[in-house]
């Protein structure tokens, strides 16, 4: 089976943010990880070729520092990487990005493609269903357990209050969620062996593409962060009277009641 992995390098979740001078996210001394719901499609690929045989191909898009979280990914069990790095990202938006990822991945052979069901750093969870429409597939989001066989997957997924269990012929997307594995740590081995595994770069250009074919469909104007959060108030006093000044400070100063 040939399973395609796509992967996001984001931002540490312990990292703190701030913003340079043009109100964009300095990037400067922040920890970059492998986006955390991404880990369970990587150790679901992994398991797939474990069961069925193939290979697992490691796809992300980035700057240079990219190839550090395809590293890691190959650490874990992947067998080969393609890295697409181009300034053009720097602008894209999730439409073209999708598109991007699309001419990539349209080079390589697959049966099924997995990734994480959304990227902690801008929480868009578009881009895996728009590659599937680029890529003309069906794909199925949120999964919480996946069988596959070299025809076809079952595939149970989260949706509101419960879970629903869905028949899809390959090839397919499928979108991760937490609870579907437990994603196995680089062994020394793996990481020794992950230096060796080839990892291809390819620009935007490389796919027929220029920064003409990518104008994006949406702009972000802005980033902000949140305001601080302000302190707590402790009410004193015996419970009844600290009730009826709690009931007073939300309907004079919180507006709430």
């Amino acid at each position: 089976m040939n399973i395609i992995v796509c992967i996001k390098q984001t931002f540490d979740t312990e990292a703190k943010i701030v913003l340079d001078g043009s109100g964009k996210i300095d990037p400067n001394g922040v920890n970059l990880i492998i986006n955390p719901y991404d880990e369970f499609a990587i150790e679901e690929g992994i398991r797939l070729k474990e069961k069925l045989g193939g290979e697992v191909t490691i796809v992300t898009m980035g700057g240079p520092r990219a190839q550090e979280a395809v590293r890691t990914a190959l650490a874990m069990g992947g067998d080969k990487g393609v890295v697409v790095n181009d300034p053009v990202l720097d602008s894209a938006d999730e439409w073209g990005k999708a598109e991007i990822l699309a001419k990539a991945i349209a080079q390589l052979p697959y049966d099924i493609i997995l990734s994480g069901r959304i990227a902690i750093d801008d929480g868009a969870s578009q881009l895996a269903v728009r590659l599937a429409e680029a890529l003309n597939i069906p794909s199925v989001n949120s999964v919480l357990k996946l069988e596959a066989s070299g025809t076809q997957i079952t595939a149970t997924r989260e949706i509101d209050g419960g879970t629903e269990v869905i028949e899809v012929a390959l090839p397919a997307v499928v979108t991760a969620q937490k609870g579907l594995n437990e994603p196995r740590y680089p062994s020394v081995a793996g990481i020794m062996k992950a230096k060796k595994k080839p990892l291809k770069s390819m620009s935007v250009a490389d796919l027929g593409l220029s920064a003409g074919d990518l104008a994006p469909k949406m702009t972000v104007e802005k980033f902000t962060l949140p305001e601080a959060r302000k302190a707590g108030q402790k009410i004193p006093g015996e419970a009844a009277q600290a009730a009826k000044e709690l009931a007073r400070l939300l309907h004079e100063e919180a507006k709430v009641l």
